[in-house]
């Protein structure tokens, strides 16, 4: 670029940081910015998403819905957000996750906003876990800093290491701030297969009992839950003081699907696509897919998770 070019681009550079920090509403204009125009509960949509793409789940659609509204309408919350999600694979953790990134955040799951954590990826050797527990608080606190209302999503809590998790406890308690930092407006997401055991085990006595899967209410599964995550050395939550300290607001149970929800997932992936809801795939698909227990057959082992990649096979 010539000296005359380099100047002027130099120049307009200047001027547009000039102008955007003198008026921070116009930078929010062309820039992801923490402020309602990007960051802003559309509980209009939450709802929709909830009733059209979860299907099976009525209590985590409640619980969800009622716990993220509240949390949202209060203007000055006492503490984070902080939501558990139990169950078996392809029940609908990692979707509700997704549903509430793109209700929340104009640019949902890729906002500069949300943060995804996986255990096996970020996590994976047991022997830095002073390292970790370390860099993980400095990410959170860094990232609140520039946000408030960020939201941070831990997977695959199960394959934590045990005492990880603890490091974030102090920024999920019930502090006006830490060194300055305001916390309480943040969300922390934390998905595990963990009490999916005992979760089925409930279902599952419903079913014997002859009572419908929609009696099934929360009470029936919330101490049973958290005390079973508490206590299972398999589990990230093994003995944290996030569970003995109460900072967990919800424990949100995912019930295991039955080939009738398999069916509404193989619909919901067409019709995604593009395409028809074609009765023929939808029922093949579903008859592809293996159920437990194996005298009764009636959950499916995988959930709706390898729907996506069955619906290729027949398109």
């Amino acid at each position: 670029m010539e000296p005359i070019s380099m100047g002027i681009a130099v120049g307009v550079a200047t001027a547009l940081t000039g102008l955007f920090t003198t008026f921070p509403k116009l930078y929010c204009e062309f820039q992801e910015c923490c402020e309602d125009e990007w960051v802003k509960l559309n509980l209009t949509g939450l709802k929709m998403d909830l009733d059209n793409k979860l299907f099976g789940q009525h209590i985590a659609k409640q619980v969800v819905l009622k716990a993220v509204n509240g949390f949202f309408t209060n203007p000055n919350p006492k503490k984070p957000l902080a939501l558990s999600l139990h169950g078996w694979t392809g029940t609908g953790k990692n979707l509700i996750s997704k549903i509430l990134a793109e209700n929340i955040y104009t640019n949902g799951l890729q906002s500069a906003y949300v943060h995804q954590f996986i255990s096996t990826l970020h996590f994976p050797h047991p022997e830095y876990l002073s390292h970790y527990k370390e860099q993980l608080q400095k990410w959170i606190r860094g990232n609140v800093s520039a946000c408030a209302k960020s939201m941070f999503i831990f997977d695959e809590m199960d394959k934590i290491h045990p005492g990880l998790i603890d490091a974030i406890k102090p920024y999920l308690e019930y502090y006006d701030n830490i060194d300055g930092v305001v916390y309480r407006k943040a969300i922390f997401i934390f998905l595990s297969n963990a009490g999916g055991e005992r979760i089925t085990e409930i279902a599952l006595d419903f079913w014997h009992k002859g009572s419908k899967r929609e009696e099934i209410q929360l009470k029936d599964l919330d101490s049973k839950l958290s005390i079973g995550v508490f206590n299972n050395k398999n589990s990230g939550f093994w003995h944290t003081s996030l569970i003995d300290r109460n900072v967990i607001d919800y424990f949100v149970p995912f019930l295991p699907l039955e080939y009738k929800h398999v069916k509404l997932c193989v619909k919901e992936e067409l019709v995604a696509r593009g395409y028809e809801a074609d009765e023929e795939i939808i029922t093949a698909v579903a008859d592809e897919m293996t159920y437990f227990p194996e005298n009764e057959k009636i959950y499916s082992d995988k959930g709706c998770k390898t729907v996506a990649t069955k619906v290729d096979f027949y398109l």
